[in-house]
C-alpha cells in the first residue's frame, strides 16, 4: 500500500533504490550503515522499511522499523539534505505508526542523538514522549534519549 500527500509517495522500500538510500545515508550519519544492514531490513519478516519520493520516483527519505508481537520500533530515519523541512519525516513517522496500529502494536519506541533537537522536536510533535536515557549509546560516547508513543 502506497500513501500519498500531494507529490511525495511513501511506500515499501526496494533494492532498487539502495543507491539513493545509502547516499542519504552517508549524507545524515557519522557511521552510516551499510548496503548489506539495508538488504537485511528488505529480507526481514518484522522489519518495516519505507521511502517516501517524489513524483518522478527520486528518493527523498526512507524509514526502517520493526515490529516484534505487541512492540514497534523505529531503527533509522532519515531525509535527503535538500529535502529538510518539508515534513517528509513527520510523514513517515506517521505511516509507521499507522502500520504498527494497523498490526496491533501497543507502542512504538525510537532513540535519538540528545544533539538531534530537530528529530527531538519532530518526535514531540507527533505524540512520542522520552521515557528513559541510554548512557553512550553512540559510537561517539553521546547519550540517546529513549522515546516512545502509546497508542
Amino acid at each position: 500500500m502506497s500513501v500519498a500527500s500531494s507529490d511525495i509517495i511513501i511506500c515499501p522500500m526496494t533494492a532498487a533504490e539502495l543507491p539513493q538510500i545509502i547516499a542519504i545515508e552517508r549524507l545524515s550519519y557519522p557511521l552510516p550503515w551499510s548496503e548489506q544492514h539495508f538488504l537485511d531490513e528488505l529480507s526481514s519478516r518484522v522489519a518495516l522499511p519505507l521511502v517516501a519520493l517524489d513524483a518522478e520516483g527520486a528518493v527523498l527519505g526512507y524509514i526502517c522499523a520493526m515490529q516484534v508481537l505487541d512492540e514497534g520500533h523505529i531503527l533509522n530515519v532519515a531525509v535527503a539534505p535538500e529535502a529538510r523541512g518539508k515534513g517528509i519525516g513527520r510523514l513517515l513517522c506517521e505511516r509507521v505508526l499507522a502500520d504498527c496500529r494497523a498490526a496491533d502494536a501497543a507502542f512504538v519506541s525510537l532513540e535519538v542523538r540528545v544533539s538531534n533537537h530537530s528529530a527531538i522536536e519532530l518526535y514531540q510533535r507527533i505524540g512520542f514522549v522520552e521515557c528513559g536515557r541510554r548512557k553512550r549509546y553512540y559510537e561517539n560516547g553521546e547519550d540517546a534519549i529513549m522515546m516512545e508513543f502509546i497508542y
